[in-house]
């Protein structure tokens, strides 16, 4: 759906200070309007000479279409995710009136057997479209093939998995996100120095999304002149303290100059080089939230890019809108801003 369809019912709820919903009721002469209220919009629609589209005829429509919504549930890990259930309860509330009922099924990020229950409780509700967190991947992909089936269309956030084919994904460019981070990187330090790049993971997490910021970042440099020597790794842990462990031995032998975190952990690496009072590398790190953002305004971390989560989830809302309701083509990669914040900065990012 493109947002100028909507752009006339939008002015028109501006300038009479409602809901959308409350101009679609009078547009089409439903009951649940104050007098008063009718007489205004009424006065307005006159003013601006509007007149409802093909699109406003299809809203008219009586068929409520059911959204699930896929994600983790909060969690001290998860904090992220609160950012796009508010995009997407955004969206809900300008379009939901319109025929959508959402649902929402939250899922442990740790625990795989937690997100097949919800699949499989999502499944047998006849759910029409989902927006999906692919957090794990043979199991999502499990999921989609059951979409498939059921003809059930799913939209992907944050992360994409390889030979899988949602009706959208909404979020970044991955190789390109590297990219931008290796030319951000380059300031940071001298053309031979020592670099470690990290996913810091636990058992579960999907690092193949982690793995393209890599060769994003890794390219970058192989196309400049800067030549350093770049040490990758994915680091599984369970408890914060074994991140400590290997940067311990990982320091006895190397001198890294910058510490790249291709995910949301970057608070962790700020924690350790705060603790051990090292102020000599550089760190860049991923993902918008009170962990990093606290050690982001102490200086521990240097940089921070983010990607509008809550923009994520209201774009996956109206992409599921886009293809039931406005019977409309939907774009199927949905890039998002690659955003860098700073300590200088991040109270004035808008998630």
């Amino acid at each position: 759906m493109k947002v100028s369809e909507l752009s006339g019912v939008k002015e028109i709820a501006r300038r009479a200070n409602v809901s959308i919903a409350t101009v679609d009721r009078v547009l089409h002469n439903r009951t649940g309007v104050a007098q008063k209220t009718k007489e205004k919009i009424l006065s307005i629609i006159k003013e601006m000479d509007y007149k409802p589209n093909i699109l406003a005829k299809r809203l008219a429509s009586k068929r409520v279409y059911k959204f699930g919504i896929l994600i983790p549930k909060e969690c001290s890990e998860a904090e992220y995710w609160n950012a796009p259930v508010t995009g997407i309860e955004e969206a809900l509330s300008e379009f939901g009136d319109f025929g959508v009922d959402l649902r929402y099924y939250f899922f442990d990020r740790d625990d795989r057997l937690s997100f097949i229950e919800q699949t499989e409780e999502l499944l047998n509700k006849h759910i029409d479209g989902v927006i999906v967190a692919p957090i794990f991947i043979n199991e999502t992909r499990e999921f989609a093939a059951k979409c498939v089936e059921r003809r059930i269309q799913f939209v992907f956030i944050e992360s994409q998995i390889p030979k899988v084919h949602p009706l959208s994904y909404i979020g970044q460019d991955l190789v390109q996100s590297g990219r931008v981070v290796g030319h951000l990187c380059q300031y940071l330090i001298n053309p031979k120095d020592e670099i470690l790049v990290v996913n810091v993971v636990r058992e579960n997490d999907n690092t193949e999304h982690l793995m393209e910021k890599i060769r994003g970042f890794e390219q970058y440099f192989l196309d400049g002149k800067y030549h350093c020597s770049i040490d990758s790794y994915n680091i599984e842990i369970t408890d914060p303290s074994e991140f400590a462990v290997f940067m311990d031995d990982y320091l006895k032998t190397k001198n890294p100059k910058l510490i790249y975190v291709t995910n949301s952990r970057a608070y962790l690496v700020a924690n350790y080089l705060k603790t051990r009072g090292i102020v000599d590398i550089k760190l860049v790190g991923n993902g918008y939230h009170t962990r990093n953002i606290e050690f982001l305004k102490d200086g521990f971390i240097d940089f921070l890019i983010c990607q509008k989560p809550l923009e994520q989830g209201y774009k996956a809302f109206l992409a599921l809108y886009e293809f039931f309701i406005a019977k409309r083509k939907v774009v199927k990669l949905q890039y998002m801003p690659i955003d860098i914040v700073t300590r200088e900065n991040y109270r004035y990012y808008e998630n």
